[in-house]
């Protein structure tokens, strides 16, 4: 754990540090927030600032990720291992093919967050980025490779665990579906989050922290120490986009934590706390498919003043530092609750 946490804020450092060069190069491309007309008022002021702040998050977990990979390779020497020893590093802090997995959850679901940021800034007028079905093909094939290698490839998982049962619970092939809906559910609820200044960052480093500590608990140290590289990141970018925000991170950051978070608790087995741990994700993306739902049903009317979530509590007079704080608080009680299931 303190090699873990070591890293996180070795993370955090590494975000912080080229934050401001960053927020100046997407300012220089003009890579600016759009801002639908529809949407609340309060929120038009957001306008034109910088987006694709992913970027800041996606880079140093990467890049540390990466150096752990190598250090994995240097630990199979002998004078790799005595190095290591040195500074009282175990070799099992470190599970290099392991690693690659919620890497290239990040990294691919980055890329196309990138891909969609561009385009609904800079694809031309009307164009708001991707179209829905344009994406969940996308979508569902880096879910499907994330899923494939999961249960075919060692360690092979098709379990799953529950609360107070010591045993997990093989499903066979049944997981593989179940797994391709967590990422993808989970990619598109995060990006549904990401609407006010410091929600959805917050939220996630909540959430990465609670399958952190599960996964030390577990003894899957290296997949503690991704989780909290994802943390230190994460929190770095809050710097710069705490209210007001100077940087928002776009589907860029949103899409990839999400499809990631998913990768982390299928990796755990506990993904059935997963709505739990990302209950302000599951109320966000609730929200949409109840108002989609209940609009289509009684032909025209609405059960929220609009959806996602945050945006109803705006129309009704709630301020955003309210919203945001106590979605977090909820976030975090969710957390907690999570972390001690997966200990019964």
């Amino acid at each position: 754990m303190a090699y873990s946490l070591t890293l996180a804020a070795i993370s955090f450092f590494l975000a912080v540090g080229w934050g401001p060069t960053l927020i100046r190069l997407l300012k220089r491309y003009r890579i600016g927030q759009t801002i639908r007309i529809e949407g609340p008022v309060e929120h038009q002021s957001k306008m034109g600032t910088p987006t694709m702040g992913g970027l800041m998050i996606i880079g140093p977990v990467v890049a540390i990720t990466l150096v752990a990979n190598l250090v994995q390779i240097l630990s199979s020497t002998a004078f790799g291992q005595s190095v290591l020893a040195t500074f009282g590093i175990a070799r099992q802090a470190f599970a290099g093919r392991s690693l690659i997995v919620p890497l290239f959850a990040m990294a691919a679901y980055g890329i196309f967050g990138a891909v969609d940021d561009y385009l609904s800034v800079r694809g031309g007028p009307g164009r708001r980025g991707l179209l829905a079905r344009e994406q969940l093909p996308v979508q569902i094939g880096i879910a499907g490779i994330i899923a494939g290698v999961l249960y075919f490839g060692p360690p092979h998982l098709d379990s799953v665990a529950l609360p107070g049962v010591r045993e997990k619970i093989d499903i066979g092939l049944l997981w593989l579906p179940l797994a391709i809906v967590i990422i993808v559910g989970f990619a598109n609820a995060v990006n549904m989050t990401d609407g006010l200044d410091g929600l959805a960052g917050t939220c996630s480093a909540v959430a990465f922290a609670a399958y952190g500590i599960i996964a030390f608990l577990q003894g899957q140290g290296w997949l503690a120490t991704f989780c909290f590289t994802v943390v230190g990141a994460v929190l770095a970018f809050l710097w710069f986009n705490a209210y007001p925000a100077d940087m928002f991170m776009g589907g860029t950051g949103s899409v990839a934590l999400g499809g990631t978070l998913g990768t982390v608790a299928l990796m755990t087995g506990q993904w059935l706390l997963l709505p739990l741990v990302g209950i302000i994700f599951v109320a966000e993306a609730g929200a949409v498919i109840l108002q989609v739902a209940y609009f289509k049903r009684t032909g025209g009317k609405r059960l929220f003043k609009m959806s996602p979530l945050h945006n109803h509590f705006v129309l009704t007079g709630w301020s955003e530092m309210h919203i945001t704080q106590r979605f977090w608080l909820i976030g975090i009680i969710g957390a907690m609750f999570g972390v001690a299931l997966a200990l019964l």
